[in-house]
């Protein structure tokens, strides 16, 4: 969008084209102008799709108004429109795309599934059983959570037919939440919400007729009870559907080939591993959503770690062969785009640096070698978003001394589009003498990566305190060749100039680029091996740096470095003397059974495990000072995990304090002077019971 106009620009001349104007995007009755969230396209350009008025779903905004607008006519219609009770609910729709023909829009609505006529405005409802735990064509809570499962229906080639996810959750009890703030009467918020131990949400993919009638039920084998449907997709030129199933360990892959005519399931392959499989949305920049097909659909592309690495594969549509496309120590990180006009695949890597990320390709015959893309001169962290044609990308770049750029480039030549707007004419790299990078290895043997951001005018002889930040769980890491790094949000101010050395290090089961031994190290083991890898990370450098006070140490998280903050102040109190931790997990017992189960098993089977990696069995050992935060709203990690905690400290008579933020999620980021009042309370707290400066 350009000045509200949308705007065609064509990357290689900078020419803009006025696609629509902006008066086009005013809404007739009441005069308001559309905010354009998203918009698509008819394969013929000839209509606009306009997503807007958004509400968030969960985390994300997935929920509002489309419209569809005729680019030669100027006409301009609402999805879901009527009169009087026919009218679906305002900002109720989701996921609202055209069949492949362009001639029909399909979109959820209130948990069923409708199909709407371009032209007519016809309105079918595909499904009529949906409710707040019957879903269909989308997600329950955790699906969306953990698989990162959003957009749960798919339109067939020929647009004649819709298979989708029907999720019940009816059987899943809900997590009450308690809003006491918005009305002078409390009232209760209901989450379907699978608690570690408890089943997973039954689910199973139909096939319906967009004009309307009977579902098909695919006949998937398993107990659905105990296993996941993660993906799905049509082929591309056959009258057939593919689908991955997970068992309920997570640690068992099914792909099945599904007839739509008679819901038959065909299984073409099965991969095991003593630890859990990662899905598509760990690999995939765009979720876990589509097939990356190869040669009309008679092969595909894979992804495995069965080797130890994270490989790419080639499978034909049988499943009978296959082809590794990366052969090497070393891991992919994504897969950016397929190119088989050239023979070639594009992904990001980083064999000599698991901090940074870098742009290869090679041949999807398996007879090439991997071939570095991103010139030499930029180490740190690229990223790349890639024409279908594979021509044009945008680039994006950054490292700790580089603040995040883009820019347009040619492929596979890699050249700037406009050298005056590169990245190399435009970026100037941030002097950051006090930030490293650095390896430390523990007395176990591990060796872990890590930086650390040294105070302002440092002095060698003298002692200075030390702030850990810390995460830990496989879900994320937090040493990676960032602008961000050596950087606190939290921190009101400057940590440097205050005179703290900060540091993060990364522990086994964090999901860096070193193969999948290291990232499955910590499977049955969260809240031990990972935390005893901070610990001892944090002795050596002590022994290392006679600057470095371990009488002032504090660490922080959040989320899952909440949790690993209270193991470390409980687990070692003689290391870590001060803790902030926010929406932390205190008891694993309590969280949702897709990520824990993935990560710990099933309760059922190794209770022991849960209990051994839950910060509440070690409140008992609390010596130092604990700040805990948490929402009273957060329906990711619920307030009861704080309570738990807080009666385990008040039990032992350990004296802490806590905040509860109202009404707030995840992100405490809800409500006026919330955020701002969050970096105080954490800033004061810091300073009070780990003072700053050299001694």
């Amino acid at each position: 969008m350009d000045q509200g106009n949308l705007v065609a620009t064509d990357i290689r001349t900078g020419r803009k084209t006025t696609l629509l104007t902006k008066d086009k995007f005013q809404v007739p009755v009441s005069n308001r102008q559309l905010d354009v969230v998203d918009f698509a396209f008819t394969p013929d350009s000839s209509q606009l799709l306009i997503f807007t008025n958004t509400a968030r779903v969960w985390r994300y905004n997935t929920r509002g108004d489309y419209y569809l607008i005729d680019r030669k006519t100027g006409q301009q219609r609402q999805l879901g429109a009527g009169s009087g009770a026919s009218a679906l609910p305002a900002q109720s729709l989701m996921y609202a795309k055209f069949s492949p023909d362009g001639k029909k829009v399909a979109y959820v609505s209130e948990h069923n599934l409708y199909a709407e006529d371009v032209a007519t405005g016809q309105r079918t409802q595909l499904t009529t059983d949906g409710t707040r735990k019957r879903i269909n064509g989308t997600f329950d809570w955790a699906y969306e959570e953990e698989f990162d499962c959003r957009d749960g229906f798919r339109w067939s080639p020929d647009s004649k037919r819709i298979a989708y996810w029907q999720v019940d959750a009816t059987k899943i009890r809900d997590y009450l939440m308690l809003n006491t703030t918005d009305s002078i009467y409390s009232y209760v918020i209901p989450v379907e919400y699978p608690k570690v131990g408890e089943s997973p949400s039954p689910a199973r993919i139909g096939i319906v007729a967009a004009t309307g009638g009977a579902t098909n039920w695919l006949t998937i084998p398993g107990d659905p009870q105990q296993h996941y449907l993660v993906r799905m997709e049509w082929f591309p030129t056959t009258d057939a559907v593919i689908v991955q199933q997970l068992n309920r360990k997570q640690n068992e892959s099914k792909l099945f080939i599904c007839n739509p005519s008679n819901g038959s399931a065909n299984l073409i392959a099965t991969e095991t591993d003593k630890a859990w499989i990662d899905g598509k949305d760990r690999w995939s920049p765009s979720g876990p959503a589509g097939w990356e097909w190869l040669n009309g659909g008679k092969a595909f592309v894979w992804v495995s770690e069965k080797d130890g690495w994270r490989h790419i594969y080639r499978v034909s549509a049988d499943g009978k062969q296959e082809v590794l496309l990366t052969p090497g120590s070393y891991d992919i990180a994504s897969i950016n785009h397929i190119d088989e006009a050239t023979n070639q695949i594009y992904f990001i890597a980083s064999p000599q640096n698991t901090n940074q990320r870098y742009l290869y390709r090679t041949r999807l015959d398996g007879k090439g070698k991997a071939e570095r893309v991103t010139p030499a001169g930029l180490a740190g962290t690229h990223g790349y978003t890639i024409s279908p044609n594979g021509r044009l990308a945008m680039h994006t770049f950054t490292n700790y001394q580089t603040l995040p750029a883009r820019e347009w480039i040619s492929l596979p030549d890699h050249k700037p589009v406009n050298e005056a707007e590169s990245i190399a004419a435009r970026s100037k790299p941030v002097a950051k003498p006090n930030v490293s990078f650095f390896k430390v290895t523990t007395d176990d043997g591990i060796t872990l990566d890590g930086w650390m951001a040294k105070p302002t005018d440092f002095d060698s002889t003298k002692k200075y305190p030390v702030v850990f930040h810390v995460y830990g769980e496989p879900a994320s890491s937090t040493v990676n060749d960032v602008f961000s790094v050596g950087m606190n949000n939290l921190f009101a101010g400057d940590m440097a100039k205050a005179g703290y050395v900060y540091v993060a290090l990364d522990n086994r089961g964090t999901p860096n680029l070193k193969g999948a031994a290291w990232r499955k190290a910590i499977y049955r083991q969260i809240g031990r091996i990972n935390v005893r890898d901070q610990a001892m990370g944090a002795k050596k450098l002590f022994s290392q740096h006679a600057y470095l006070d371990t009488s002032r140490v504090a660490v922080w998280g959040w989320s899952g470095g909440g949790s690993t903050t209270l193991h470390l102040l409980f687990q070692y109190p003689d290391i870590y003397k001060t803790g902030i931790s926010i929406a932390a997990v205190g008891n694993q017992l309590f969280y949702d059974n897709i990520y824990q189960e993935r990560y710990m098993g099933l309760p059922q089977e190794n209770r022991e495990d849960f209990v051994a990696g839950s910060p509440i069995t070690y409140a008992k050992n609390l010596k130092g000072n604990l700040l805990y935060i948490h929402g009273t709203g957060d329906d990711n990690v619920h307030y009861s995990n704080a309570e738990v905690l807080i009666n385990e400290l008040v039990k032992h008579n350990k004296q802490f304090q806590v905040m509860p933020y109202p009404n707030r999620t995840h992100s405490i980021s809800e409500g006026p002077g919330t955020s701002q009042h969050l970096r105080t309370l954490y800033t004061n707290y810091l300073l009070q019971h780990c003072p700053p400066g050299p001694r």
